[in-house]
């Protein structure tokens, strides 16, 4: 289920239609890292980690819509940085790397 996610949101990425080629290349490569991340998880924390990446999937799509709700995607992007919480101490990576994902999509305006 993880992986498929991961899938769909790397998909939502390559539909941006208003974001450059550099700032697409950034996000994927973010994303790769971010697939590595997870891989390491441990199952204890796949439920955590489920929760997270369909946050990210959530925000992507908002992201991709060409006609945003603003609301929703503040909400996306709030929802994922809270999923993140619980691997602050535990996996600092991962959490640096949905920071950076984050950061990025506020930078465009999502």
């Amino acid at each position: 289920m993880l992986n498929d996610t991961l899938s769909k949101i790397e998909a939502a990425i390559a539909r941006l239609g208003r974001l450059d080629d550099k700032k697409k290349g950034e996000l994927t490569a973010l994303l790769n890292k971010l697939k590595k991340e997870v891989e390491g998880l441990p199952a204890s924390h796949m439920e955590n980690a489920n929760s997270m990446a369909n946050f990210a999937q959530a925000a992507a799509h908002e992201a991709a819509r060409e006609t945003g709700d603003d609301r929703l995607k503040e909400i996306s992007r709030e929802g994922l940085a809270r999923s993140v919480k619980s691997f602050e101490a535990s996996h600092p990576v991962l959490v640096d790397t949905v920071n950076d994902i984050c950061l990025i999509l506020s930078r465009i305006g999502i």
